[in-house]
């Protein structure tokens, strides 16, 4: 008789995988416009390009991979969320980098779109909140804890 455990070994979430049509426009995006740090950048499989950035001290990682085949890259289901300090001061840096930003921060009383579908509407969401999207369309969500 096999002895199974209770738990997993599972220890932690690693990377998150977005996917990118192209790695540079990606990595100065996420690196250069987010302030994110790239972790590993490599190649495999014949030329299958890896890399990782995550933001600074930070876990987890988000994996700049290669659309599966036939499919593009970009969507409209957000991939992840992020976690802020100063919800006001990212969204104003953000938008003032040109990054593709939702026009408000979502908080008690404004509503916001779905995280899955743009035809959901969260009439209250909390905590303060807003998306933005990367270059590919990509969705990802920031949130102020608290």
């Amino acid at each position: 008789m096999t002895d199974i455990a209770d738990t997993t070994q599972i220890t932690e979430v690693g990377a998150v995988f977005v996917p990118v049509a192209d790695h540079e426009r990606a990595l100065e995006f996420y690196v250069g416009t987010l302030g994110f740090e790239k972790r590993v950048d490599f190649s495999y499989g014949g030329g299958i390009r890896w890399i990782e950035v995550a933001p600074p001290g930070a876990a987890n990682t988000i994996a700049l991979v290669a659309p599966s085949e036939g499919e593009r890259a970009g969507g409209d289901a957000a991939l992840c969320a992020f976690a802020t300090q100063d919800i006001e001061a990212d969204h104003a840096t953000l938008r003032a980098r040109g990054v593709d930003v939702d026009a408000t921060v979502a908080r008690a009383g404004t509503p916001r779109t779905g995280l899955v579908s743009l035809d959901v509407t969260v009439p209250d969401p909390v905590p303060s909140q807003f998306f933005f999207r990367d270059p590919d369309g990509n969705r990802f969500l920031i949130v102020q804890p608290g």
